[in-house]
């Protein structure tokens, strides 16, 4: 693998400086980052725009939901000829010192999702934030027969081939779910490696999570999936492993 087949893609949203931040730090670790910008309405742009000559940078003015600005990060990446990507929030939260173990298990595990496991004990976890993680967790679980410790993680590493082909439904925040969804109903690999976490305090955080609207969506949705689970995804899972060694 070459260093020049790995991106990174961070969607944003009225991140303020915490992007200028957040790209700086990656920066010292890999030479291509792509910023998709979900229709800020802050000065996230301003901080943006002070290494304009160093990222791919794409926007639009509406809010569409992280879930669309993934897709969308997924389909420049691909059509810039990358073949693996990975996603960091846009808040400080994920570290550029993790990338190292996320890009080695890429390479030990090319055809994975590489997703990076938060520990969800430590102090400042929002409490909303680690409920909604072992709600998610559950679901997973119940959906595809398998367990992962963070279904919830931002940080992750996708194979474009892979995911580019993917018809993902949702657009917001559910989506990431979906996606560990999808791919093990497709039996992709799906590969954890332990992360650091960063929280500020109470007071200093930024976050979109909406969480009577986004606990409603992700709700519905895995009422879908349960269904869809039963008739299409556990018989999907059986029938690959048998015709195609998956």
């Amino acid at each position: 693998m070459k260093k020049q087949d790995i991106c990174i893609i961070i969607p944003v949203y009225n991140s303020g400086s915490l992007i200028y931040d957040v790209i700086k730090d990656f920066k010292k670790y890999i030479d291509t980052i792509i910023v998709i910008n979900d229709g800020s309405t802050d000065d996230t742009e301003e901080y943006i725009n002070k290494f304009s000559d160093e990222i791919e940078y794409f926007s639009y003015s509406d809010n569409r939901g992280k879930g669309y600005a993934l897709k969308y990060g997924f389909t420049v990446a691909y059509s810039l000829g990358y073949k693996y990507a990975v996603t960091v929030d846009a808040d400080g939260q994920h570290l550029g010192k993790d990338l190292p173990k996320i890009i080695n298990a890429i390479v030990e595990n090319s055809n994975s999702i590489i997703v990076g496991v938060r520990d969800l004990g430590i102090d400042k976890m929002p409490g909303k934030s680690t409920f909604a993680n072992k709600f998610s967790n559950f679901w997973f679980t119940v959906e595809t027969g398998l367990v992962l410790q963070d279904t919830q993680t931002g940080y992750r590493a996708y194979n474009l081939e892979k995911v580019i082909k993917m018809s993902i439904w949702t657009s917001r925040y559910e989506a990431e779910l979906e996606l560990l969804i999808t791919c093990a109903w497709r039996n992709v690999k799906i590969v954890e490696v332990p992360i650091d976490v960063y929280y500020p305090e109470p007071e200093d955080r930024v976050s979109h999570f909406r969480p009577l609207k986004d606990f409603t969506r992700i709700s519905i949705l895995n009422t879908c999936f349960v269904f869809l689970a039963i008739f299409y995804g556990y018989p999907s899972r059986f029938i690959r492993k048998i015709f195609t060694n998956e």
